[in-house]
């Protein structure tokens, strides 16, 4: 059981990231960048299916954590800032400015939580309720940065005129 105790640890915390004790979300953002990076290494609807999958994945999780530890998204927790940041960067290009863009973004919405990302994460519980209110923020980061792209060359993809 302790074992099984500390792989659900070490998922949930995102390697541990989410221990570091100042910035857990932030530092769990970061951990995002290289799997979004492997994830887009194959076709936009591949990247899609994975991410699907690893929201299903962190959901699980999340919710295995909270009965084994007896808390309620605790900021250790940072599946779901990955699983946050996946979502932020779907359909974006490879390009440093969008990784960075939609990192930025989607701190600024998970931190924020403007309504209803707010409204989301302190009414739905369990391990669905960790990570809802993330990927309402990655949501709303990918809207803002699909216009940034559409009206812009900021993000160093090709843009419409």
């Amino acid at each position: 059981m302790l074992v099984k105790k500390r792989i659900i640890e070490a998922l949930a915390t995102g390697l541990y990231l989410g221990k570091i004790p100042f910035m857990p979300g932030t530092w769990g953002t970061l951990l995002g960048l290289p799997l979004a990076w492997a994830f887009a290494q194959a076709s936009p609807v591949v990247y899609m299916l994975l991410t699907i999958a690893f929201l299903f994945f962190s959901i699980f999780i999340a919710e295995l954590y909270e009965r084994n530890f007896k808390t309620h998204d605790p900021g250790e927790v940072v599946i779901d800032e990955v699983i946050g940041y996946l979502i932020a960067f779907t359909w974006l290009p490879l390009t440093w400015q969008s990784f960075l863009a939609a990192f930025v973004v989607f701190r600024f919405f998970d931190i924020l939580k403007p309504p209803p990302i707010r409204t989301i994460d302190a009414k739905v519980t369990g391990g669905l309720g960790v990570v809802l209110d993330d990927v309402a923020a990655g949501l709303a980061s990918n809207v803002v940065l699909q216009i940034v792209l559409l009206k812009t060359n900021w993000l160093g993809g090709v843009h419409a005129l």
